[in-house]
């Protein structure tokens, strides 16, 4: 029976980092109350003010440092009444100024206030520049207005963290949190929070900042031209229509507000401009906001568990809606969270039954020593939802217990994950190595040019004792060689290409050895002699495939018996030239020896002995010289028909060689 563990009595945590007093906001605006925050994993966070203005115009105060990113990235969503007409900051009046405030002497405020610098400056504006502050105005072109204002900020990224309980029938509990940190100088009170899985291109901008490019000096020295100037001609083109007056733009319509905690992904103009905000780019000065609602994406809730090992949340509504935008997998939480300044809050993002396991994994690691001898226990799980489960720990439990932690890289949706947690040293695993090469093919012919390929193989052999009592599954993780392929690979084993390794399993018995071999072929072409025995090989298996060129085939085979005249032939002439060169040295030691005795009256009979058989020895060479001549004129006469023969063969390369 499966242990029932509790991860959180709530859907949410609060840490307290410090109290955080006289900290300055990156931007607020006593008009406007945050009501949505968009939180990235590249340092930054999208953030969206909403309400009803009955004025003028709507002032922020920001940090100096924020108006650039302020300006590049400002929304404005009107809902109704009317528009905003401009957008005004302030600029330094003096270029030493820094954009930080440091340039300023002690009287700086004083000395901008007069003169032709503007309007002198309230002792609350003095205190914001010395603070470095700055005041962005919105001025809008009525009294009445219903806005939504987004911009991106910077903001510390969010975390994952996730639980996995391994259960022996093959699956797994997976709970993921998300950690979102608030440092942005005042409370987000009952905002929609939305965490997106990705980083998309966010840069910092410097509008706020005066530039004036320097620009060439021209004098004046008449109006002579130097040069003559070349024209430019455009044929004439057929009549261009008149152009048809524009259809003038549809009314502003007031979009309906949503639920109170309904699961949204938000309205279209929301998209669009948090798209362009998370990319770094500036959105119009005013948007439209469009009537029509939109359908809320598909929730993701966790199926109730006859037998559950963790204990769900009582409203599964709860769990945030997962949807992918733009290939960025987003987490909306569907009610509204309050996380104060200077705090961090742990929301629930999912909790479901997902396929899983514990088993053991041989992956050699530098920093691990033991691990090049021990495999490494590990979860293995898969990511049954629809979205990217982000970097992040997790901690894995199996009956009852904590069995240890790791940590789980993007996982895409549909992905298996293998994390390592502990080593496991009742298994001892070691290796052994083994090249050879193998097999023949024809690659190409062409210009009287053979080319063939043939496999390099390389044979990994590992060697896995289980010491322990139970049976043991492990999979070994085997570094690929670049640019060769598995060769037969065992049942069950996962090719995966991005990481340049090959995951191989094997089930190992109790107090017992297995090995598992692992063969990987990398093709090597190259050009062969047509009378090697490599072109042989690859010749015949042309001419025995079914799917070669008939009429190649035909001349292949034509030219084949050409080359096995001389192949025999060559093979003739070689055996007579060694015995003519052995008899022509016997024959050369029999005159050394007549010389030998040429004075010796006595030696008479050997003397003659001797001579009969240099005499046979002549005729025997002749002989071999004769054959040996009739060979290389009829090698020759073969040689030409078979250069013939192939001269024009082609045979090019197939698209996948």
């Amino acid at each position: 029976m499966r242990a029932k563990m509790v991860w959180a009595a709530g859907m949410g945590a609060v840490v307290v980092f410090g109290a955080g007093c006289g900290r300055q906001a990156i931007a607020t605006t006593d008009a406007l109350p945050v009501s949505r925050v968009v939180v990235y994993r590249n340092g930054v966070a999208y953030f969206e003010r909403a309400g009803r203005v009955d004025d003028g115009e709507v002032r922020f105060k920001m940090k100096r440092t924020e108006v650039g990113d302020f300006l590049a990235t400002l929304a404005v969503m009107e809902r109704g009444g009317s528009s905003v007409r401009s957008a005004a900051f302030p600029l330094p009046d003096d270029p030493s100024d820094d954009g930080k405030g440091n340039g300023d002497a002690p009287n700086a405020d004083d000395a901008r206030a007069g003169g032709s610098a503007g309007p002198p400056l309230t002792e609350e504006q003095k205190r914001d520049r010395r603070n470095g502050l700055e005041t962005v105005l919105l001025s809008l072109d009525g009294k009445v207005h219903d806005l939504q204002v987004g911009y991106v900020a910077e903001s510390p990224v969010w975390r994952p963290s996730y639980r996995l309980v391994v259960h022996p029938e093959g699956d797994a509990d997976l709970q993921a949190w998300g950690i979102v940190q608030n440092l942005s100088g005042e409370d987000w009170k009952n905002v929609k929070l939305s965490l997106i899985a990705g980083a998309p291109l966010a840069f910092q901008a410097d509008l706020g900042t005066p530039v004036i490019p320097p620009r060439p000096t021209v004098t004046d020295e008449g109006e002579v031209i130097a040069a003559v100037p070349r024209a430019e001609t455009s044929l004439a083109q057929e009549p261009a229509a008149s152009p048809a007056a524009a259809p003038p733009p549809p009314p502003a319509e007031v979009e309906d507000e949503e639920a109170p905690g309904a699961a949204s992904s938000g309205r279209d103009a929301d998209k669009k401009s948090e798209r362009r905000a998370g990319a770094g780019m500036a959105p119009s000065a005013s948007l439209r906001s469009n009537a029509q609602p939109v359908p809320a994406p598909k929730m993701e809730y966790a199926p109730a568990a006859p037998r559950p090992a963790v204990s769900p949340p009582r409203n599964l509504r709860s769990l945030a809606a997962v949807a992918v935008e733009g290939g960025s997998t987003r987490y909306d939480l569907p009610l509204p969270v309050t996380i104060p300044d200077r705090s961090a809050t742990m929301v629930m993002l999912l909790s479901r039954s997902v396929s899983g396991e514990a088993l053991f994994l041989f992956a050699p690691d530098g920093g691990v020593p033991d691990s090049t001898s021990h495999p490494f226990r590990v979860a293995r799980f898969t990511n049954g939802t629809s979205g990217v489960l982000e970097r992040g720990p997790i901690a894995v439990f199996e009956g009852g217990a904590f069995l240890g932690q790791g940590m789980v890289d993007p996982l895409p949706a549909g992905a298996t994950a293998t994390v390592p947690f502990a080593l496991e040293r009742a298994i001892a695993v070691d290796l052994d190595r083994k090249f050879d090469e193998v097999g023949g093919r024809l690659a190409k012919i062409e210009n009287s040019e053979l080319t063939v390929e043939r496999d390099r193989v390389t044979q990994t052999k590992y060697r896995i004792r289980n010491g322990g009592d139970q049976q043991a599954k492990i999979l070994v993780k085997h570094p690929r060689i670049g640019g060769a392929r598995l060769f037969s690979p065992p049942a069950g084993t996962e090719d995966n290409v991005g990481t340049g390794t090959a995951l191989v399993p094997a089930s190992i018995p109790a107090h017992a050895t297995a090995e598992l071999v692992v063969d990987e072929r990398a093709t090597d072409r190259r050009e062969a002699d047509w009378f090697s025995p490599i072109a042989d090989v690859a010749i015949k298996a042309y001419l025995a495939d079914r799917q070669s060129d008939h009429d190649v085939v035909a001349r292949l085979t034509s030219a084949w018996v050409t080359r096995g005249e001389i192949v025999s032939k060559t093979a003739e002439r070689d055996k007579l030239q060694q015995a003519s060169s052995a008899l022509s040295s016997s024959t050369e030691e029999t005159r050394r020896n007549l010389r030998a005795i040429e004075k010796n009256k006595t030696a008479e009979p050997l003397r003659q002995k001797l001579t009969a058989r240099l005499a046979d020895a002549a005729a025997k060479l002749d002989d071999y010289s004769r054959k040996i001549v009739e060979l290389d004129s009829k090698l020759s006469e073969l040689t030409v028909q078979f250069k013939e023969a192939v001269r024009d063969i082609k045979v090019t390369p197939s698209p996948a060689g």
